[in-house]
Order: C-alpha cells, then structure tokens, then sequence
C-alpha cells in the first residue's frame, strides 16, 4: 500500500505541474463553505473503491477545525505552507513534505497567509465520496 500511495503521489506531482499548461482540468472539484476546493482525478468513477486522489488548494488562513475520517489520508504539499495537526501535536508542512492521520485519530488543518496547495491520497477512497456530498460542486 506504500508503494502504490507513493507511486500515486509522484504522478500526481507531474500531473499538476503539467495541468497549469493544459486547458481543461483532469477531474471534477467541489468548494467547501470555507473556500476550500476539491478537485478529485482518481476515484470510484475511474479507478474503484479501493483509493481517491485529489488536489486540494486551501485558502490563507484556513481552519478546518479538529475533525475524523473513516480513512488513511495522506498529503503531500505542492505549494504553501500547511499545518497538519495530529492529536494536538502540530507539524508545518512545506513544498515537498507530506503527512498523514490514520482513524481514529484527530486532525486539523490550517494554512498562514499564503495558503497551501497539496496533493490527498484516501485509502479506502470512499472518504473523499463522503467529503464532497457536503461541498458544492463546481461548474
């Protein structure tokens, strides 16, 4: 499973840098009431259940608030700077590192003045399913 989350970011990593030169976006995004947005390239619709992958680009001076989820997510940090905050203890991720929370733990988190931009692996992919029912779809 290490393999694949790695293999997956690293793909990621040239999707992105590569999507800034194309027209239209690789997958579907959903905005959170905070700003928050959520764009999902691989899921259910492309490659099962089994894992989600998405970019998601938080607002400066973001806070998700302490929250759960019912998967391993996993990030890497594209741009920005992102406080990852596991089970009170805090960790500030920048360009090139990652970070996980695993269930049951608590996580939260929060981005400074400039935002951040990273790259979520959920593993099973079905938490990014739940996540965007609560959050707007993009058009």
């Amino acid at each position: 499973m290490r393999t694949l989350a790695i293999s997956v970011v690293v793909a990621l990593c040239v999707i992105t840098n590569g999507a800034a030169q194309s027209e239209k976006l690789q997958g579907v995004t959903y905005r959170s009431p905070g700003g928050t947005t959520l764009r999902l390239m691989l899921d259910e619709s492309n490659v099962g259940p089994g894992v989600s992958v998405g970019e998601m680009i938080f607002p400066p001076n973001s806070d998700s608030g302490d929250h759960q989820h019912g998967a391993l997510e996993m990030f890497y940090v594209v741009s920005g700077e992102y406080e990852h905050i596991v089970n009170g203890t805090s960790q500030v991720l920048k360009p090139g590192m990652s970070g996980y929370v695993k269930p049951p733990d608590k996580v939260r988190h929060k981005t400074g003045s400039a935002g951040a931009k990273v790259v979520v692996i959920w593993v099973p992919g079905d938490e990014a399913k739940r996540i965007a029912s609560r959050w707007t779809r993009e058009p």
